[in-house]
């Protein structure tokens, strides 16, 4: 089954949502929870993504994105990138964190914003243990920030809610809002066993599909969010050591000298391609996958080591970072 298109365009909102693997928690102390919000942060400012909302959960998260650029996929590559490899350093591990690909919601802003704002802040108590008795008491969603309980980062854009909502005692009348409780509409749209992409009335999603199916792609652009393949991270890694790409993912018989381009591209296909042992050995001709498992493992202890920084560097420059 293809995978749905992403519908991307200037000014849309998006309800962003991720999970952990096998929904394992994503989040384990207060330095998980703030290397997220760095993270964020980061890509707030390097991308100019406008973040609504958002609230980190266990093993779970939701943010409320505008895109002023049309670049949601740029975006969230370089967040669920970046804190894996935050997340890994800080646990020792390596591999996926994340169960796949993000989902996201293309919302109606003007029908559908302030509800999906009250939404998202409700989260720690809708679930089916709550955790905490009062929203404000829960520091890991930009709720305190809306009410005026903790001091809002420089990232987080608050104002546009405030209009919606209409009221002169913002920060009281967004907590008696949210207070009220999530609307019907909202709770059926999300409690459907398969999401649909779209948040909106009837007339947002025709405009949308008849948009969608204009050619003018500086003003919209319909992306998949996909890893990089194997194929294409062996072309970045050759290119990087100089060397051809045959050399890289072909085994010789009678190998006599090292050839760190080739162990180097094996680890970044597990780490930045999600690719299985399995399939790495299948790529690179392998005999087992043993040795790809030994040559990753070298690759990832003279990482902690201090080497290959620079080849790193420019990995990170192509697969999060180029706009």
């Amino acid at each position: 089954m293809p995978r749905p298109q992403r519908i991307e365009y200037e000014g849309a909102f998006h309800h962003v949502m991720n999970r952990g693997r096998d929904r394992r928690a994503i989040f384990h102390n207060d330095a998980y929870f703030n290397a997220f919000l760095e993270t964020l942060q980061e890509a707030s400012q390097r991308f100019d993504a406008v973040i609504h909302a958002y609230c980190l959960m266990t093993n779970h998260y939701h943010l409320l994105i505008e895109t002023p650029k049309a670049n949601l996929s740029r975006i969230m590559r370089h967040v669920n990138g970046v804190y894996t490899q935050r997340y890994n350093r800080m646990r020792g591990t390596d591999g996926t964190l994340f169960r796949g690909r993000f989902k996201s919601i293309l919302v109606d802003e003007d029908a559908y914003l302030l509800q999906l704002s009250r939404y998202i802040h409700r989260n720690p108590v809708e679930t089916k243990k709550p955790l905490v008795s009062q929203l404000v008491d829960y520091p890991w969603s930009s709720y305190p920030a809306y009410i005026n309980k903790s001091k809002c980062p420089e990232w987080l854009y608050r104002d546009k809610t405030y209009e919606m909502l209409g009221l002169r005692r913002k920060y009281q009348g967004y907590q008696e809002y949210v207070r009220q409780g999530v609307d019907e509409d909202i709770l059926r749209f999300y409690g459907k066993g398969n999401i649909l992409s779209v948040l909106g009335d009837l007339a947002f999603r025709k405009a949308v599909r008849e948009e969608c199916e204009e050619t003018d792609l500086a003003k919209l652009r319909v992306a998949l969010q996909d890893r990089p393949s194997g194929k294409e991270i062996v072309v970045q890694v050759a290119g990087i050591f100089n060397v051809s790409t045959g050399s890289i993912t072909k085994k010789l018989k009678y190998r006599r000298t090292a050839n760190p381009a080739r162990a180097f591209a094996m680890y970044v296909c597990q780490e930045y391609g999600n690719m299985s042992l399995k399939e790495i050995k299948q790529l690179f001709g392998l005999g087992h996958t043993g040795s790809a498992s030994h040559s990753i493992n070298k690759v990832r202890h003279e990482l902690r080591s201090g080497e290959w920084k620079k080849e790193v560097k420019k990995l990170e420059k192509f697969f999060y970072m180029v706009k």
